[in-house]
């Protein structure tokens, strides 16, 4: 009765020329810090489309908060949540570790639209929407390059965190590498932080005379990985495979820098794109509950150019 009630009165004002500015409406935006590149974009492209909303909608209002760790975050969303939200946008953090605070908000009546990163149970219980890059074809993508281009190669393999996505892009790869001689040496994490894999990548330098390709499921750690195989002199890494199109590893594809002849997207401005949806949803009731999986295209020297944005943050 509330929401009929609320369409005819945005009806009537529409009719008598009032247009919707008295339709206030609340988005929370719930996002990790920005405690590396791709976490840097999404809190820029947030705060974007955000300035973006309140000038299409004069009614809205669009906090972001961003949050260190899950637990600054469950409150980020408690206290969102006290201001009386119309819909929350989250990319969690953990996603297990908040499912309990997103499904909160969701029973309160709230349209909940989730990020990049979902929970082990990701249905119509704890969201409406979904948007995210195609984690299993990120990984399959640069498996199937590495087999059609080093098919005997010897890799090593730097992982992002224990969490789902992770082990999505994993398979991926497995399953990109199937039916080839391609040998994985070991994989650990370097929870998408290039100081971490900095340091893992010294560790498989250290007890492997021989790598032929590395393996990171991030541009960031993708640089500690080159940082390290730089300061170790290693010639036989014949290059790396890593993945999201940053500015700096488009641009080396761009150069045709040996060491980084490919990269597969993962844009952090799918934040934006979900926070769109969301106020297509509550402002104008287009129904785009769902899921939207964006494409994890293979950027090469041909294409690179399209995806080279100078100005982004990462």
């Amino acid at each position: 009765m509330i929401k009929q009630f609320l369409g005819a009165a945005a009806l009537a004002a529409a009719l008598s020329g009032t247009a919707f500015a008295q339709d206030t409406k609340t988005i929370g935006v719930s996002i990790p810090a920005a405690d590396h590149g791709w976490t840097a974009g999404v809190v820029y492209h947030a705060e974007r489309v955000a300035e973006q909303i309140r000038k299409e909608h004069p009614g809205a209002k669009v906090i972001v908060k961003t949050s260190p760790d899950p637990a600054s975050q469950a409150n980020a969303v408690q206290d969102l949540a006290v201001q009386g939200l119309d819909a929350l946008v989250i990319l969690p953090t953990d996603p297990d570790q908040l499912v309990n605070a997103i499904k909160e908000v969701k029973d309160a009546g709230t349209f909940v639209a989730i990020v990049d990163r979902a929970p082990s149970v990701n249905d119509d219980s704890v969201r409406d929407l979904y948007v995210a890059g195609n984690n299993p074809a990120l990984g399959e993508v640069a498996g199937q390059y590495i087999k059609a281009n080093t098919p005997d190669a010897e890799v090593v393999v730097i992982r992002g965190m224990p969490i789902p996505i992770d082990q999505q892009r994993q398979d991926g790869f497995d399953k990109g590498i199937a039916g080839s001689n391609v040998k994985v040496l070991d994989r650990q994490f370097g929870n998408w932080n290039r100081d971490d894999a900095f340091k893992v990548m010294q560790d498989f330098l250290t007890k492997y005379p021989k790598i032929d390709v590395v393996w990171c499921q991030d541009d960031d750690m993708a640089v500690g990985v080159l940082e390290a195989i730089e300061q170790a002199k290693r010639t036989d890494i014949k290059y790396v495979v890593a993945g999201a199109g940053s500015k700096d590893m488009i641009k080396k594809v761009m150069d045709g820098d040996k060491m980084i002849p490919v990269d597969v997207l993962y844009p952090p401005a799918m934040v934006g794109t979900a926070m769109e949806l969301t106020a297509a949803a509550v402002f104008n009731q287009v129904p785009v509950r769902g899921t939207y999986v964006l494409d994890a295209t293979l950027v090469t020297k041909d294409n690179a150019k399209s995806y080279y944005f100078p100005d982004s943050p990462f």
